[in-house]
Protein backbone atom coordinates (compact mmCIF):
# COMPACT_ATOMS: atom_id res chain seq x y z
CA UNK A 1 0.00 0.00 0.00
CA UNK A 2 2.95 2.59 0.57
CA UNK A 3 4.08 2.46 -2.69
CA UNK A 4 1.21 2.20 -4.73
CA UNK A 5 0.07 5.22 -2.44
CA UNK A 6 1.55 7.99 -5.04
CA UNK A 7 -0.58 6.87 -7.85
CA UNK A 8 -3.17 8.57 -5.79
CA UNK A 9 -2.14 11.75 -6.93
CA UNK A 10 -2.43 11.08 -10.74
CA UNK A 11 -6.13 9.90 -11.63
CA UNK A 12 -9.93 10.21 -11.29
CA UNK A 13 -13.76 9.96 -10.20
CA UNK A 14 -15.67 13.03 -9.28
CA UNK A 15 -14.32 16.65 -7.92
CA UNK A 16 -16.44 16.42 -4.20
CA UNK A 17 -13.07 15.48 -2.17
CA UNK A 18 -12.63 18.51 0.19
CA UNK A 19 -8.98 17.14 1.30
CA UNK A 20 -8.08 14.25 3.15
CA UNK A 21 -4.35 14.22 4.08
CA UNK A 22 -3.56 14.07 7.64
CA UNK A 23 -1.49 16.56 9.26
CA UNK A 24 1.10 16.09 12.35
CA UNK A 25 0.86 18.40 14.81
CA UNK A 26 3.62 17.41 16.97
CA UNK A 27 6.34 19.91 17.72
CA UNK A 28 9.27 19.07 15.64
CA UNK A 29 8.12 16.26 13.73
CA UNK A 30 7.01 18.25 10.71
CA UNK A 31 10.90 18.87 9.82
CA UNK A 32 11.70 14.91 9.30
CA UNK A 33 11.20 13.41 6.12
CA UNK A 34 8.22 10.96 5.44
CA UNK A 35 9.20 8.65 2.18
CA UNK A 36 7.18 6.81 0.62
CA UNK A 37 9.30 5.84 -1.60
CA UNK A 38 13.30 5.65 -2.53
CA UNK A 39 15.87 8.45 -3.90
CA UNK A 40 14.51 7.52 -7.02
CA UNK A 41 11.24 9.60 -6.41
CA UNK A 42 13.08 12.20 -4.39
CA UNK A 43 12.97 14.96 -7.19
CA UNK A 44 11.09 17.92 -5.70
CA UNK A 45 8.75 19.55 -8.76
CA UNK A 46 7.02 21.75 -6.59
CA UNK A 47 8.48 24.97 -5.86
CA UNK A 48 9.32 26.72 -2.37
CA UNK A 49 7.19 29.50 -3.35
CA UNK A 50 4.49 26.31 -3.95
CA UNK A 51 5.19 25.10 -0.86
CA UNK A 52 4.82 28.44 0.87
CA UNK A 53 1.53 28.96 -1.22
CA UNK A 54 -0.02 25.27 0.29
CA UNK A 55 1.11 26.25 3.31
CA UNK A 56 -1.93 29.54 2.89
CA UNK A 57 -4.15 27.34 1.23
CA UNK A 58 -7.75 27.62 2.31
CA UNK A 59 -10.50 25.18 0.31
CA UNK A 60 -13.39 27.22 -1.61
CA UNK A 61 -15.96 25.21 -3.26
CA UNK A 62 -19.86 25.92 -4.62
CA UNK A 63 -21.97 22.88 -5.11
CA UNK A 64 -25.04 23.72 -6.48
CA UNK A 65 -25.98 20.64 -8.46
CA UNK A 66 -30.04 19.50 -7.01
CA UNK A 67 -28.99 15.77 -7.22
CA UNK A 68 -25.98 16.46 -4.83
CA UNK A 69 -27.73 18.49 -2.61
CA UNK A 70 -30.79 16.86 -2.01
CA UNK A 71 -30.05 13.43 -2.98
CA UNK A 72 -26.50 12.37 -2.93
CA UNK A 73 -25.19 14.65 0.05
CA UNK A 74 -27.25 12.95 2.60
CA UNK A 75 -26.73 9.47 1.25
CA UNK A 76 -22.78 9.72 1.53
CA UNK A 77 -23.68 11.41 5.20
CA UNK A 78 -25.16 8.24 6.04
CA UNK A 79 -22.00 6.31 4.33
CA UNK A 80 -19.13 7.78 6.39
CA UNK A 81 -20.88 6.94 9.52
CA UNK A 82 -20.13 3.69 9.37
CA UNK A 83 -16.81 4.09 8.29
CA UNK A 84 -14.51 3.37 10.87
CA UNK A 85 -12.83 6.62 12.32
CA UNK A 86 -9.19 4.61 11.93
CA UNK A 87 -9.70 4.85 7.93
CA UNK A 88 -7.39 7.14 6.34
CA UNK A 89 -9.25 9.53 3.51
CA UNK A 90 -6.82 9.21 1.09
CA UNK A 91 -7.06 5.51 1.25
CA UNK A 92 -11.06 5.80 0.36
CA UNK A 93 -10.07 8.21 -2.68
CA UNK A 94 -7.77 5.47 -4.03
CA UNK A 95 -9.84 2.62 -3.44
CA UNK A 96 -12.20 4.59 -5.70
CA UNK A 97 -9.72 4.86 -8.36
CA UNK A 98 -8.73 1.76 -8.69
CA UNK A 99 -12.37 0.52 -8.50
CA UNK A 100 -12.21 2.47 -11.84
CA UNK A 101 -9.13 1.37 -13.21
CA UNK A 102 -10.42 -2.28 -12.54
CA UNK A 103 -13.35 -1.54 -14.60
CA UNK A 104 -11.49 -0.54 -17.53
CA UNK A 105 -9.13 -3.08 -18.23
CA UNK A 106 -12.21 -5.66 -16.89
CA UNK A 107 -14.16 -4.27 -19.85
CA UNK A 108 -11.26 -4.36 -21.76
CA UNK A 109 -10.58 -8.01 -21.56
CA UNK A 110 -14.02 -8.71 -22.74
CA UNK A 111 -14.40 -5.49 -25.01
CA UNK A 112 -11.09 -4.56 -26.66
CA UNK A 113 -11.55 -3.62 -30.12
CA UNK A 114 -15.37 -2.27 -28.89
CA UNK A 115 -17.29 -5.04 -31.37
CA UNK A 116 -18.73 -7.01 -28.57
CA UNK A 117 -21.71 -5.25 -28.77
CA UNK A 118 -22.22 -5.47 -32.24
CA UNK A 119 -24.97 -7.71 -34.12
CA UNK A 120 -23.05 -10.87 -34.84
CA UNK A 121 -20.12 -10.48 -31.84
CA UNK A 122 -19.78 -12.53 -28.58
CA UNK A 123 -21.53 -9.81 -26.38
CA UNK A 124 -20.14 -9.27 -23.30
CA UNK A 125 -21.24 -11.41 -20.24
CA UNK A 126 -24.67 -10.12 -18.26
CA UNK A 127 -22.50 -10.62 -14.74
CA UNK A 128 -19.83 -8.16 -16.51
CA UNK A 129 -22.31 -5.71 -17.27
CA UNK A 130 -23.38 -5.85 -12.78
CA UNK A 131 -19.88 -5.89 -12.35
CA UNK A 132 -19.34 -2.81 -13.64
CA UNK A 133 -22.58 -0.83 -12.54
CA UNK A 134 -21.58 -1.93 -9.13
CA UNK A 135 -17.58 -0.94 -9.51
CA UNK A 136 -18.55 2.75 -11.05
CA UNK A 137 -21.02 3.38 -8.05
CA UNK A 138 -19.03 2.09 -5.10
CA UNK A 139 -16.54 4.08 -7.04
CA UNK A 140 -18.83 7.24 -7.19
CA UNK A 141 -19.63 6.92 -3.42
CA UNK A 142 -16.14 6.57 -2.39
CA UNK A 143 -14.96 9.78 -4.05
CA UNK A 144 -17.95 11.46 -2.44
CA UNK A 145 -17.32 10.15 1.29
CA UNK A 146 -13.76 10.88 1.31
CA UNK A 147 -13.90 14.78 2.27
CA UNK A 148 -16.48 13.52 4.57
CA UNK A 149 -14.17 11.26 5.97
CA UNK A 150 -11.38 14.11 6.32
CA UNK A 151 -13.59 16.33 8.43
CA UNK A 152 -14.89 13.58 10.64
CA UNK A 153 -11.43 12.62 11.39
CA UNK A 154 -10.17 15.98 11.22
CA UNK A 155 -7.49 15.00 8.86
CA UNK A 156 -7.73 17.98 5.80
CA UNK A 157 -4.88 19.33 4.31
CA UNK A 158 -4.17 20.26 1.05
CA UNK A 159 -2.61 17.05 0.15
CA UNK A 160 -5.60 15.61 0.53
CA UNK A 161 -7.07 17.48 -2.23
CA UNK A 162 -4.39 17.52 -4.42
CA UNK A 163 -4.72 13.58 -3.67
CA UNK A 164 -8.47 14.05 -4.81
CA UNK A 165 -8.64 16.31 -7.84
CA UNK A 166 -5.05 15.02 -8.97
CA UNK A 167 -6.82 11.15 -9.45
CA UNK A 168 -10.03 12.76 -10.69
CA UNK A 169 -7.93 14.24 -14.13
CA UNK A 170 -6.81 10.77 -14.79
CA UNK A 171 -10.34 9.05 -13.68
CA UNK A 172 -12.11 10.86 -16.53
CA UNK A 173 -10.66 7.97 -19.00
CA UNK A 174 -11.36 5.24 -16.83
CA UNK A 175 -15.09 6.06 -16.78
CA UNK A 176 -15.89 7.20 -19.59
CA UNK A 177 -14.09 4.73 -21.79
CA UNK A 178 -16.16 1.44 -20.75
CA UNK A 179 -19.24 3.04 -21.18
CA UNK A 180 -18.72 3.15 -25.15
CA UNK A 181 -18.50 -0.73 -25.03
CA UNK A 182 -22.46 -0.83 -24.16
CA UNK A 183 -22.67 0.69 -27.71
CA UNK A 184 -19.83 -0.17 -29.38
CA UNK A 185 -18.91 1.29 -32.87
CA UNK A 186 -20.89 -1.29 -34.92
CA UNK A 187 -24.02 -0.05 -36.91
CA UNK A 188 -26.19 0.84 -33.89
CA UNK A 189 -22.72 2.45 -32.10
CA UNK A 190 -20.27 5.46 -33.05
CA UNK A 191 -17.17 5.51 -34.65
CA UNK A 192 -14.32 5.42 -32.49
CA UNK A 193 -13.13 8.71 -33.79
CA UNK A 194 -16.20 10.30 -32.58
CA UNK A 195 -15.55 9.02 -29.34
CA UNK A 196 -11.85 10.40 -29.60
CA UNK A 197 -13.85 13.99 -29.62
CA UNK A 198 -16.81 12.88 -27.28
CA UNK A 199 -13.71 12.01 -24.23
CA UNK A 200 -12.09 15.73 -25.65
CA UNK A 201 -15.36 17.16 -24.49
CA UNK A 202 -15.30 15.72 -21.22
CA UNK A 203 -11.73 16.55 -20.64
CA UNK A 204 -11.91 20.00 -20.80
CA UNK A 205 -15.68 20.08 -19.22
CA UNK A 206 -12.99 18.63 -15.86
CA UNK A 207 -10.19 21.02 -16.58
CA UNK A 208 -12.67 24.13 -17.34
CA UNK A 209 -13.46 24.00 -13.61
CA UNK A 210 -9.87 23.90 -12.77
CA UNK A 211 -9.35 26.87 -14.80
CA UNK A 212 -12.09 28.71 -13.26
CA UNK A 213 -10.75 28.17 -9.50
CA UNK A 214 -7.00 29.37 -10.86
CA UNK A 215 -8.65 32.60 -11.67
CA UNK A 216 -11.53 33.25 -9.61
CA UNK A 217 -9.97 30.86 -5.86
CA UNK A 218 -13.37 28.97 -6.27
CA UNK A 219 -13.90 25.48 -7.35
CA UNK A 220 -17.73 25.44 -8.89
CA UNK A 221 -18.83 21.68 -8.40
CA UNK A 222 -19.92 20.92 -12.34
CA UNK A 223 -23.45 19.94 -12.23
CA UNK A 224 -22.68 16.92 -14.97
CA UNK A 225 -20.18 14.48 -12.94
CA UNK A 226 -23.18 13.66 -10.42
CA UNK A 227 -25.49 13.12 -13.61
CA UNK A 228 -23.32 11.28 -14.96
CA UNK A 229 -21.82 9.09 -12.72
CA UNK A 230 -25.61 7.88 -11.32
CA UNK A 231 -27.00 7.97 -15.17
CA UNK A 232 -23.50 5.47 -16.09
CA UNK A 233 -24.31 2.81 -12.98
CA UNK A 234 -27.87 2.51 -14.00
CA UNK A 235 -27.43 2.09 -17.63
CA UNK A 236 -24.64 -0.78 -16.59
CA UNK A 237 -27.57 -2.62 -14.57
CA UNK A 238 -29.75 -2.00 -17.75
CA UNK A 239 -27.72 -3.54 -19.74
CA UNK A 240 -27.23 -6.23 -17.70
CA UNK A 241 -31.21 -7.29 -17.59
CA UNK A 242 -31.97 -5.82 -21.11
CA UNK A 243 -28.67 -6.69 -22.86
CA UNK A 244 -26.95 -4.70 -25.48
CA UNK A 245 -29.58 -5.52 -28.18
CA UNK A 246 -31.85 -3.28 -26.35
CA UNK A 247 -29.93 -0.70 -27.40
CA UNK A 248 -30.10 -1.16 -31.30
CA UNK A 249 -33.54 0.53 -32.30
CA UNK A 250 -34.74 3.84 -32.12
CA UNK A 251 -35.83 5.85 -29.48
CA UNK A 252 -38.10 7.64 -32.01
CA UNK A 253 -38.16 8.07 -35.87
CA UNK A 254 -34.69 7.40 -36.34
CA UNK A 255 -33.17 9.06 -33.03
CA UNK A 256 -31.07 6.22 -31.63
CA UNK A 257 -29.81 5.69 -27.78
CA UNK A 258 -26.11 6.31 -29.43
CA UNK A 259 -27.16 9.31 -30.22
CA UNK A 260 -29.09 10.04 -26.91
CA UNK A 261 -25.31 9.23 -25.39
CA UNK A 262 -23.76 11.74 -27.39
CA UNK A 263 -26.38 14.70 -27.38
CA UNK A 264 -26.32 14.15 -23.58
CA UNK A 265 -22.47 14.59 -23.21
CA UNK A 266 -22.26 17.24 -25.52
CA UNK A 267 -25.11 18.97 -24.19
CA UNK A 268 -24.08 18.91 -20.72
CA UNK A 269 -21.10 20.15 -21.81
CA UNK A 270 -22.68 23.29 -24.13
CA UNK A 271 -25.38 24.14 -22.46
CA UNK A 272 -24.22 23.92 -18.65
CA UNK A 273 -20.41 23.46 -17.90
CA UNK A 274 -18.76 25.81 -20.13
CA UNK A 275 -21.18 28.78 -20.24
CA UNK A 276 -21.43 28.42 -16.29
CA UNK A 277 -17.55 28.46 -16.13
CA UNK A 278 -17.28 31.43 -18.40
CA UNK A 279 -20.35 33.14 -16.29
CA UNK A 280 -18.75 32.68 -13.12
CA UNK A 281 -15.14 34.23 -14.53
CA UNK A 282 -17.06 36.96 -15.69
CA UNK A 283 -18.81 37.39 -12.96
CA UNK A 284 -15.70 37.55 -10.73
CA UNK A 285 -14.27 40.57 -13.50
CA UNK A 286 -17.26 42.38 -12.86
CA UNK A 287 -17.07 42.19 -8.90
CA UNK A 288 -13.29 42.87 -9.65
CA UNK A 289 -11.79 39.65 -7.63
CA UNK A 290 -10.22 38.08 -10.51
CA UNK A 291 -7.16 36.52 -9.42
CA UNK A 292 -5.73 37.30 -13.41
CA UNK A 293 -6.69 40.59 -14.72
CA UNK A 294 -4.56 39.94 -17.78
CA UNK A 295 -6.00 37.70 -20.51
CA UNK A 296 -3.25 36.22 -21.56
CA UNK A 297 -1.92 35.23 -17.99
CA UNK A 298 -5.70 34.26 -17.37
CA UNK A 299 -5.96 31.43 -20.44
CA UNK A 300 -2.23 30.46 -19.28
CA UNK A 301 -3.65 26.59 -18.19
CA UNK A 302 -5.61 26.16 -21.38
CA UNK A 303 -2.62 26.64 -23.83
CA UNK A 304 -0.93 22.92 -22.97
CA UNK A 305 -4.59 21.11 -23.38
CA UNK A 306 -5.22 23.10 -26.52
CA UNK A 307 -1.98 21.89 -27.97
CA UNK A 308 -2.56 18.53 -27.11
CA UNK A 309 -5.72 18.56 -28.80
CA UNK A 310 -4.38 19.57 -31.87
CA UNK A 311 -1.18 17.18 -32.01
CA UNK A 312 -3.49 14.24 -31.02
CA UNK A 313 -6.38 15.29 -33.22
CA UNK A 314 -3.99 16.07 -35.96
CA UNK A 315 -1.91 12.74 -35.59
CA UNK A 316 -5.38 10.00 -35.86
CA UNK A 317 -7.12 12.51 -38.66
CA UNK A 318 -3.94 12.30 -40.83
CA UNK A 319 -2.75 8.95 -39.66
CA UNK A 320 -0.86 6.50 -42.47
CA UNK A 321 -1.78 3.58 -40.35
CA UNK A 322 -4.86 5.12 -38.92
CA UNK A 323 -3.82 4.00 -35.70
CA UNK A 324 -7.32 5.35 -34.23
CA UNK A 325 -9.19 2.88 -36.18
CA UNK A 326 -6.83 -0.37 -35.26
CA UNK A 327 -5.71 0.51 -31.61
CA UNK A 328 -8.36 2.95 -29.70
CA UNK A 329 -7.82 2.24 -26.22
CA UNK A 330 -4.23 2.93 -26.55
CA UNK A 331 -4.88 6.45 -28.46
CA UNK A 332 -7.72 6.84 -25.35
CA UNK A 333 -5.49 6.01 -22.51
CA UNK A 334 -2.40 7.82 -23.96
CA UNK A 335 -4.35 10.60 -24.36
CA UNK A 336 -6.03 10.78 -20.91
CA UNK A 337 -2.72 10.56 -19.46
CA UNK A 338 -0.81 13.34 -20.96
CA UNK A 339 -4.21 15.59 -20.51
CA UNK A 340 -4.34 14.53 -16.60
CA UNK A 341 -0.58 15.49 -16.09
CA UNK A 342 -0.99 18.81 -17.41
CA UNK A 343 -4.16 19.31 -15.40
CA UNK A 344 -2.08 18.12 -12.03
CA UNK A 345 0.25 20.97 -12.56
CA UNK A 346 -2.42 23.61 -13.16
CA UNK A 347 -4.04 21.90 -9.91
CA UNK A 348 -0.94 22.41 -7.88
CA UNK A 349 -0.40 26.21 -9.16
CA UNK A 350 -4.09 26.69 -8.54
CA UNK A 351 -3.79 25.84 -5.13
CA UNK A 352 -0.34 27.18 -4.27
CA UNK A 353 -1.69 30.30 -6.46
CA UNK A 354 1.26 30.68 -8.43
CA UNK A 355 1.13 30.88 -12.19
CA UNK A 356 0.97 28.38 -14.39
CA UNK A 357 3.62 27.48 -17.10
CA UNK A 358 2.11 28.01 -20.25
CA UNK A 359 3.98 25.09 -22.04
CA UNK A 360 4.06 21.02 -20.74
CA UNK A 361 7.54 19.36 -21.67
CA UNK A 362 5.14 15.80 -22.56
CA UNK A 363 4.38 17.96 -25.82
CA UNK A 364 7.47 17.82 -27.27
CA UNK A 365 8.11 13.51 -28.19
CA UNK A 366 4.04 13.88 -28.72
CA UNK A 367 5.37 16.54 -31.40
CA UNK A 368 8.36 14.87 -32.46
CA UNK A 369 6.35 11.40 -32.83
CA UNK A 370 3.90 12.86 -34.65
CA UNK A 371 6.06 14.98 -37.41
CA UNK A 372 8.13 11.31 -38.18
CA UNK A 373 4.92 9.60 -38.66
CA UNK A 374 3.60 12.30 -41.09
CA UNK A 375 6.89 12.65 -42.93
CA UNK A 376 6.97 8.96 -43.67
CA UNK A 377 10.35 8.34 -41.43
CA UNK A 378 8.44 6.10 -39.19
CA UNK A 379 5.18 5.08 -41.04
CA UNK A 380 5.93 1.51 -40.79
CA UNK A 381 6.29 1.70 -37.09
CA UNK A 382 3.33 3.92 -36.33
CA UNK A 383 2.29 1.32 -33.98
CA UNK A 384 5.25 0.74 -32.00
CA UNK A 385 5.71 4.66 -31.81
CA UNK A 386 2.43 5.01 -30.08
CA UNK A 387 3.40 2.25 -27.48
CA UNK A 388 6.31 4.05 -26.77
CA UNK A 389 5.03 7.20 -26.38
CA UNK A 390 2.21 5.67 -23.98
CA UNK A 391 4.63 4.46 -21.63
CA UNK A 392 7.01 7.55 -22.18
CA UNK A 393 3.93 9.32 -20.76
CA UNK A 394 2.60 6.95 -18.11
CA UNK A 395 6.06 6.67 -16.58
CA UNK A 396 6.59 10.24 -16.61
CA UNK A 397 3.01 10.46 -14.97
CA UNK A 398 3.69 8.13 -12.48
CA UNK A 399 6.98 9.82 -11.60
CA UNK A 400 5.81 13.07 -11.22
CA UNK A 401 3.10 11.88 -8.66
CA UNK A 402 4.88 10.42 -6.72
CA UNK A 403 7.54 12.73 -6.13
CA UNK A 404 5.06 15.11 -5.61
CA UNK A 405 3.32 13.28 -3.24
CA UNK A 406 6.70 12.57 -1.61
CA UNK A 407 7.35 15.90 -1.48
CA UNK A 408 4.50 16.95 -0.08
CA UNK A 409 3.79 14.55 2.47
CA UNK A 410 7.12 15.71 3.71
CA UNK A 411 6.60 19.18 4.22
CA UNK A 412 3.45 18.49 5.73
CA UNK A 413 4.75 16.11 8.26
CA UNK A 414 1.71 13.41 7.22
CA UNK A 415 1.23 9.76 5.98
CA UNK A 416 -0.52 9.17 3.23
CA UNK A 417 -2.58 6.24 4.07
CA UNK A 418 -2.45 6.38 7.72
CA UNK A 419 -3.79 8.49 10.64
CA UNK A 420 -0.89 7.86 12.34
CA UNK A 421 1.57 10.55 13.20
CA UNK A 422 5.00 10.04 12.16
CA UNK A 423 6.54 10.18 15.57
CA UNK A 424 4.33 7.53 17.01
CA UNK A 425 5.83 4.46 14.75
Amino acid sequence: VALLSPLCLLAAGGIHGAGCGERCSCPGVCERPVPLVGTMFSYEYVTEEQLAGFDKYKYSAVDTNPLSVYVMHPFWNSVVKILPTWLAPNLLTFSGFMLLVLNFFMLAYFDYDFYASGAGYTHVPSWVWIAAGLLNFTAYTLDGVDGKQARRTSSSTPLGELFDHGLDSWACIFFVVPVYSIFGRGEAGVSVLTLFFILWVVLFSFILSHWEKYNTGVLFLPWGYDISQVTISVVYIITAIVGVEAWYGPIVLNFQYRDLFSVMILGCAFIVTFPVSLYNVFKAYRSNTLKHHSFYEAMLPIISPVLLFGLCSFWVCTSPYDVIEKHPRTVYFLVGTAFSNITCKLIVCQMSNTRCQPLSWLLLPLAAGMIFVISGILQDKEYYLLIILATVMTLAHIHYGVCVVNQLSKHFGIYVFSLKKPNTE
